[in-house]
């Protein structure tokens, strides 16, 4: 079964606008559900209330909930993105590891 040469990184370099997206879309999407199911349960009339704006009108409190979603989570898709590209250790001499 034939392999990647081993000169050809496994891992391309992605360009930053489809890191962008790749972490803006999904969650994004993720925000929208996860807005719902709770504005579903809770009532941002009562909630902003119950944090000191009373005058807060209910359009202003789904959008605050949503971006608040929205914010937590991008910084998730943002530490996936991080942290799925591969670590390059410095090998020592006569290491038997496949060189990248």
């Amino acid at each position: 079964m034939p392999t990647l040469p081993v000169n050809k990184p496994a891992l391309q370099e992605v360009p930053i606008l489809q890191s962008i997206i790749s972490v803006l879309w999904p969650s994004f999407l993720v925000a929208s559900v996860g807005t719902v199911v709770f504005f579903v349960l809770f009532n941002p009339i009562e909630l902003a209330g119950l944090l000191g704006f009373p005058e807060l009108s209910p359009l202003a409190g789904y959008t605050a909930g949503f971006f608040g979603f929205w914010l937590l989570t991008s910084i998730s898709s943002s530490l996936t993105n991080h942290f799925r590209k591969p670590s390059f250790r410095a090998q020592s001499k006569g290491s038997h590891d496949i060189e990248q």
